[in-house]
């Protein structure tokens, strides 16, 4: 049992396992870099330490640190949130010597699934069909993955073992550029993650990205939170996530389901995590690999299920038995996310680092925002540019769509520029609509061109203007008129003066 949780995290997921804490009655401790010094979850915590400079790997990614931290500010269990160091098993191992609980899975469930070399053979022993790729779970050299290549065959993926998200990823088309691509990839896996290990993966075409949502207690129980649908991505970064997908029937969510649990049975996994595969046309489907931490998707699921998944990886960290059985888990309605990154959808979606001057977040039924930043936050370069969640829910898959259109019409930044025309011009697609799409489909069957830069601009200015008059009617507001020198006003001591003079 413990009282007090360190949050080895920043931004938006820092805030969403601070809020899950205070309603458990858990006290919190952030950590921050120079560059997140005025942070939001720094704001909301019960105490914050200084890790060092902005640089992850001298911050966030500095084990040794945290640990430290921990010890001094005698937090009794670490929660990771995603990224950094959330699927390091060192870590979590270390968080056990010093009789610290890691809010988490088992170092042994991150060695075996974490990496995800090592997780592809060990699904294979468990019977679960996977995407064909490099079996060998060590680290291979260059000179290793070229001559393996073929056998494999083109396009394939070089993948980072040690993380997710796009990061330490590229798509090779022949073996020409594979060499220059392995090199691109490993320095990528290694600033991201602090291990450079990649291993190679055949690229499904036309195949759709949907992951399972898994829950497991220290009992043995062990249920799935049914499926997302992660299949918008570019360059193999997921832009919007929806749950249930419109791909799946009601068997194939079924079988999917019953194999994701088999999957993290197999490693004897602890507390939450995703099983992700590829599904193909023809609805074969394929592990892709599993991630042994809270997914930056995680709302959607929540959104339908009506499960808190924070707070029930606090509850399992603390020993206790899931709040729900397989049959207790009921979907209702559909639930949409979109990631609003300080990116420029005009210009190939190059980031955009600045301060935001004016935020104006989207309310209203269904509606829902995570977010760390606020106005006068500095977006900087150091990391993820994501600004902010945005997620709606609706009672059908259309209703949804168009309350997250209007949400979208609503949110307001000003300051950097943003995604926010990206997810208005695919909420109006009809493929989109439709749900005909897959992961190549932004990149190869979707445009801006319908959306225009002009209209955005012209938004920014009127929200610059109206946040002016904001300031001169506040400014106005705070002004004190003095009290007249005379006991009267200045008409009264007028008319007394020309009577006297008449």
């Amino acid at each position: 049992m413990f009282k007090k949780v360190l949050i080895a995290n920043r931004g938006e997921i820092a805030v969403r396992i601070i809020r899950a804490c205070r309603e458990l009655g858990l006290e919190t401790v952030a950590v921050f870099s120079e560059a997140d010094r005025n942070a939001l979850h720094v704001r909301y915590a019960d105490e914050a330490y200084l890790l060092g400079p902005a640089p992850s790997r001298e911050s966030y990614l500095r084990a040794d640190k945290i640990l430290d931290i921990a010890k001094k500010s005698d937090a009794d269990a670490i929660h990771p949130g995603y990224g950094f160091l959330a699927e390091r098993e060192d870590f979590a191992a270390k968080c056990a010597e010093l009789d610290i609980a890691f809010i988490g899975p088992k170092p042994s469930s991150i060695a075996a699934m974490g990496d995800k070399g090592k997780a592809r053979a060990t699904v294979i022993k468990a019977g679960v069909p996977v995407v064909p790729g490099t079996e060998d779970v060590g680290n291979m050299t260059d000179a290793d993955l070229l001559n393996i290549a073929p056998s494999i065959g083109f396009p394939l993926l070089i993948k980072a073992t040690a993380g997710g998200g796009g990061k330490g990823m590229r798509e090779v088309r022949s073996l020409d550029e594979m060499p220059a691509l392995l090199q691109s990839a490993r320095r990528e896996a290694e600033s991201a993650f602090g291990d450079g290990n990649v291993y190679l993966e055949k690229l499904v075409e036309g195949a759709r990205h949907i992951e399972f949502q898994i829950i497991a207690d220290s009992q043995g129980n062990v249920i799935h939170l049914g499926e997302r649908e992660c299949s918008i991505q570019r360059r193999h970064q997921k832009l919007v996530e929806e749950a249930p997908s419109p791909f799946l029937d009601d068997e194939l969510r079924e079988k999917m389901g019953s194999v994701a649990v088999k999957a993290s049975q197999a490693v004897d996994y602890l507390n939450a995590g995703t099983i992700e595969f590829l599904v193909d046309k023809d609805r074969n489907f394929y592990f892709l690999e599993m991630n042994t931490r809270l997914q930056v998707e995680h709302p959607v699921t929540e959104m339908v299920t009506g499960i808190d998944i924070v707070a029930e990886q606090l509850r399992i960290a603390r020993g206790r038995q899931l709040s729900y059985t397989q049959d207790d888990v009921k979907f209702k309605g559909h639930a949409i996310e979109c990631r609003v990154n300080a990116e420029d959808p005009f210009n190939n979606f190059i980031p955009s680092t600045g301060r935001i001057s004016h935020s104006l977040i989207p309310t209203g039924p269904g509606v829902r925002v995570d977010t760390g930043v606020y106005p006068g936050f500095e977006i900087t370069p150091y990391y993820d540019p994501m600004i902010a969640k945005l997620i709606v829910w609706g009672e059908t898959r259309a209703q949804a769509i168009l309350r997250m259109r209007r949400a979208l019409e609503e949110y307001r930044i000003v300051g950097v520029r943003t995604n926010i025309p990206f997810h208005q011009t695919l909420m109006d697609s009809h493929r989109f609509m439709g749900g005909q799409f897959d992961t190549r489909f932004v990149e190869e069957r979707f445009s801006m061109e319908g959306a225009s830069e002009a209209d955005e601009a012209q938004t920014e200015i009127a929200a610059i203007l109206a946040t002016l008059v904001a300031h001169r009617e506040t400014e106005r507001s705070a002004q004190i008129v003095r009290r007249n020198e005379r006991d009267t006003s200045n008409w009264k001591w007028v008319g007394r003066w020309e009577r006297m003079h008449r």
